[in-house]
């Protein structure tokens, strides 16, 4: 039978009777798949460190009916850091489901898969703020999803910038403070937050952490990402409670 080699990042895994694993995995051609791993869970299995939660691998993958049996993996990269804290972990997951659930394929599986390498090494070795981190991920995730805002000025007087602006959670537009207020709406930017809102979601991938913001811009900007993030969802996701639990 033909098999497939690719590379794939674990988002999830499920243990299947008394040593198999079934894992998620995010390819950049396949897109989201689940495949079988057999004896994964035996630690003299060559598949054990390759097919652990967020270990980023190449696969040998053979073609199934309902799900890919995984017949060889090699580790690439693993994030040891990611389960150092709860905070970093419980935000790894959050990121995972909901790339999951947005299911990218071709080109915006590639991208999706780069976006979540890139913010869990930022996880795994601290490189950032994680409130940084989720508002990066939550507004990227979307813009090259389909759900990209429009950012370069207020959709009913064209104002450019200013020191507050309304991003619209479900229409993805911008509204500048005065004709936020004709519209009955109250702010949710400031100058600092519009302007890494604009950074995150059209710089080139290697820049996207290149940006400074005050403690008080990001407020606004995390909650404003949250929000639109999860306007757009199908569905609520499951790690979202426990997320906000550890990471107010």
């Amino acid at each position: 039978m033909d098999t497939i080699v690719t590379p794939g990042l674990v988002m999830k895994e499920t243990r299947y009777k008394e040593s198999d694993r079934i894992i998620t995995l995010l390819t950049p051609g396949l897109g989201v798949i689940s495949a079988s791993a057999q004896s994964s869970l035996r630690l003299k299995s060559k598949l054990f460190s390759a097919c652990g939660l967020f270990c980023y691998s190449e696969f040998v993958l053979v073609p199934g009916r309902n799900m890919y049996t995984v017949r060889e993996a090699d580790v690439k990269n693993v994030f040891h850091g990611i389960s150092s804290s709860i905070e970093g972990m419980s935000l790894a997951m959050y990121m995972a489901e909901m790339a999951s659930a947005l299911s990218p394929t071709g080109d915006e599986a590639a991208k999706e898969l780069r976006l979540l390498l890139n913010c869990f090494y930022m996880i795994s070795e601290k490189k950032a703020d994680l409130r940084v981190i989720k508002a990066v991920f939550e507004l990227r995730t979307m813009s090259e999803c389909g759900f990209l805002p429009q950012l370069v000025y207020c959709r009913d007087c064209g104002t450019y910038d200013g020191p507050a602006f309304y991003l619209d959670p479900a229409e993805g537009c911008l509204l500048c403070e005065s004709c936020a207020q004709k519209a009955g709406k109250k702010c949710n930017l400031d100058a600092g937050a519009l302007f890494a809102l604009r950074h995150i979601c059209l710089v080139e991938d290697k820049k996207i952490f290149g940006f400074r913001i005050s403690v008080g811009s990001l407020a606004k900007l995390s909650a404003a990402a949250e929000q639109y993030a999860l306007t757009h969802l199908d569905k609520p996701l499951k790690s979202y409670a426990f997320l906000r639990s550890v990471l107010p």
